[in-house]
């Protein structure tokens, strides 16, 4: 029976690791809150959509009704084990949308 070969890791690996993880945790929030955003307000996308016949109140209700299904839609799609290389694809997909929002945020200042 062999043992398992523990390797240690420096403290700068560990600094980066979570370094890591914390700008991709902050890059999948700004891609959900923005793609949120730019589904709600009123010059929106769902606005776009239905045009002015919906009002507000009801759009920014709808999006969130949508977002909802599109998530309950996609939960069989994303596996729950790590051995699929595409169960990640959704998280770098609003990483990649946060940072273009982030991208577009500081063109705009």
């Amino acid at each position: 029976m062999e043992h398992a070969k523990f390797t240690s890791l420096s403290d700068n690996s560990i600094f980066f690791r979570a370094l890591a993880a914390f700008a991709m945790a902050v890059l999948v929030g700004v891609g959900i809150g923005g793609t949120a955003y730019r589904l709600a307000t009123p010059g929106g996308w769902l606005s776009q959509l239905f045009g002015r016949s919906v009002p507000g109140s009801l759009g920014a209700v709808l999006a969130f009704l949508v977002i909802g299904l599109c998530f309950w839609l996609t939960r069989g799609w994303i596996l729950r084990s790590g051995n699929d290389r595409y169960s990640e694809l959704p998280v770098y997909v609003c990483a990649g949308a946060g940072v273009l929002y982030a991208l577009q945020t500081v063109m705009a200042l």
